[in-house]
């Protein structure tokens, strides 16, 4: 074994040929380098986000807010003290509605579900919430309770459904069927 000083450089023959650069005295040596957030198209870009809050849009079309506590190479992820949002868009207004009337604002509630896992591909959409207008209703929203929220929301589906009846019905007897309504015969 070699006793070497600081004031030597070391041997220009280092193991497996590679070369190692001299550093003077006092030169620290190169801090590790990382790759920036941009160069990941993964899962790991979730690094930055995790233990901040944000808003995960899934696909059946919940919304959920929450504090990224883990997630994996899948995307799924754990979201500690999450609510999940229910939102009731305002009513549209009929043609013959009085135009002094003001518009309504749409209602929101927000339901505690604690800790949540959610599995990565029914991620639709999230993102980073500014904390600083985390307290701030949604703008054209108010909040009311869970119970008058959901009500409404159940009844807005249903309305909904009914109207798409009605359209899949028109279009069958002008010969259009619909995507599940014709069947092979054996």
């Amino acid at each position: 074994m070699e006793n070497l000083t600081l004031e030597e450089s070391p041997p220009q023959g280092a193991p497996g040929g590679a070369q190692v650069p001299p550093l003077g005295l006092g030169i620290p040596p190169p801090p590790n380098q990382q790759l920036p957030p941009q160069m990941f198209t993964t899962a790991a870009q979730l690094l930055d986000m995790t233990d901040k809050k944000l808003m995960v849009a899934l696909r059946d079309g919940r919304k959920l807010i929450g504090v990224l506590r883990s997630w994996d190479q899948f995307a799924n992820l754990v979201l500690q003290s999450t609510v999940e949002r229910v939102f009731v868009p305002p009513p549209n207004p009929s043609s013959n509605s009085d135009p002094s009337t003001p518009k309504q604002p749409g209602l929101y509630a927000d339901i505690p579900r604690g800790i949540f896992l959610v599995r990565g591909e029914n991620v639709l959409l999230l993102g980073e919430i500014d904390l600083d207008k985390d307290d701030d209703p949604p703008p054209g929203y108010e909040k009311a309770e869970p119970e008058v929220v959901h009500k409404l929301a159940k009844e807005r589906k249903a309305k909904e459904n009914r109207m798409e009846n009605i359209r899949l019905g028109k279009l069958k007897e002008l010969g259009f069927e619909g995507e599940n309504t014709c069947e092979a015969l054996i």
